[in-house]
């Protein structure tokens, strides 16, 4: 059973990474790949030698703590889901109404360089106040608007998984994992401000200043249109208005998460309510095709569902993996193999995000290593927080945001394994490098 599953998650990710080749939709293989794998866990367990020698009652014992936990990963997954449908929804809520034209309308240049400048230092900023994900969906729907050649829009759009990813490492509401290390106590604010703040500027500036040296030309933008939907002219405070409430409804996000303790994606589902009651009173008024082509019900009908059914087979994969105990097995290994040295072995554990999901592998380095080993805000933590907020760029699916702008902008795996992974690999080493120095010479 132990190579059996390892055996299926990894042909289903070289599935998903030849998708293109093999034509093969990757939510197709990620949901097979997740479903067979709990199927493998289950079927394992049953051709056990020693699973026949057990009593009913324990077979019933064991069988339950499958349920229990598919049931527990399914309920985080969903979290998960359900944040990135809202985020999803409410942004392209915003780009019908084209309220990102206030910010796309004020960014002339068609300089690639300085454009991939511009996006990837917003990008850098917002997932330190929001997250990575939810950055990550707003400025692929203004790439979208700013260039119209597919090549630049996947630079950019990598360049924004990049820099999302290395702004949400160094605060502590900016990534998943960062999140887990605050509420876990392993990191307070402003230790980890302070000591991973300059790695993740690091992390994103080296790869930005590689690419200026070799990038040329500028973006070929789309063609906008000077009315709206059906010939109907937008007002100008209504593209103001919609873009105001729903960017504030994002910002409200880790505030609501702050003041209720509530999963972020409570807080996604309330702004969506709000924005989804002001939009319908906007439009009541206006001729019924504008108003149904512009309501959440036809918003909702357009917003990537294989993406997020991607999503959810990579999760129920890495679910299965964590549930049948290999990723604490790999966590033990690499502890005993780098002896409790902390740059390798938070190095490695980032490189391995890339492959697997960061939460199970930083969960279960929260299991290993108690608060008396390892005592708030130690180094191990903090450098923990920057390689696993920052090692999934590696790969377009090792991390959230990746998958995001997979989705969103028809990333290609082996595109992005070419063109992007270099530059996140030495932006990564690059920002280990500066914590080693600012924790042993400054």
């Amino acid at each position: 059973m132990d190579l059996l599953i390892v055996a299926v998650f990894i042909i289903g990710y070289a599935f998903i990474a030849l998708e293109h080749p093999l034509k093969i939709d990757k939510s197709a293989s990620a949901l097979l790949t997740g479903v067979l794998c709990w199927l493998v866990l289950l079927f394992g367990i049953e051709q056990m030698p020693a699973y026949s020698g057990l009593s009913q009652e324990e077979k019933s014992d064991i069988l339950k703590f499958l349920d229990h936990s598919l049931f527990e990963q399914v309920g985080e997954i969903a979290e998960i889901l359900f944040f990135l449908i809202g985020a999803m929804t409410i942004v392209e809520l915003v780009d019908q109404h084209e309220g990102f034209r206030v910010i796309t309308d004020r960014i002339k240049t068609l300089s690639r360089p300085r454009l991939l400048w511009i996006i990837s230092i917003i990008a850098f900023i917002a997932s330190a106040i929001l997250d990575n994900l939810t950055t990550t969906i707003i400025l692929c729907a203004l790439i979208r608007r700013l260039i119209k050649n597919e090549e630049d829009m996947w630079l950019t759009g990598g360049f924004v998984v990049l820099a999302a990813n290395a702004g949400g490492a160094w605060s502590p509401i900016g990534d998943v994992t960062t999140i887990m290390l605050w509420i876990g106590g392993q990191i307070t604010t402003l230790h980890v401000i302070k000591a991973v703040l300059a790695p993740s500027i690091v992390c994103l500036v080296v790869p930005l200043l590689i690419t200026s040296f070799t990038l040329r030309g500028q973006v070929e933008p789309p063609e906008r249109e000077e009315e709206g939907h059906n010939g109907y002219a937008w007002a100008v405070h209504e593209q103001h208005l919609v873009f105001a409430v729903g960017t504030l409804g994002l910002l409200f996000v880790p505030v609501f998460k702050a003041i209720t303790h509530y999963p972020p994606f409570m807080g996604v589902l309330l702004s969506l309510g709000f924005i989804w009651y002001l939009t319908e009173y906007i439009h009541r008024d206006k001729p019924e095709k504008v108003r149904n082509e512009l309501s959440v019900a036809a918003v909702l009908r357009r917003i990537d569902t294989p993406s997020v059914l991607f999503f959810l087979g990579i999760l129920l994969a890495v679910g299965a993996l964590s549930t049948s105990g290999h990723l604490r097995v790999l966590a033990n290994s690499l502890d005993q193999i780098f002896a409790g040295d902390i740059y390798p072995l938070n190095t490695l554990i980032g490189m391995l995000s890339a492959i697997v999901d960061n939460v199970p592998l930083v969960a279960a380095a929260m299991g290993m290593y108690p608060l008396e080993a390892y005592p708030p805000d130690h180094d191990f933590w903090l450098l923990l927080a920057y390689c696993a907020g920052t090692g999934g760029s590696m790969l377009v699916i090792g991390s959230a945001a990746g998958v995001a702008a997979m989705g969103l902008l028809k990333i290609n795996f082996i595109w992005y394994l070419k063109r992007i992974s270099l530059y996140a690999l030495v932006g990564y080493l690059a920002g280990i490098a500066v914590f080693y120095l600012q924790h042993h010479f400054l």
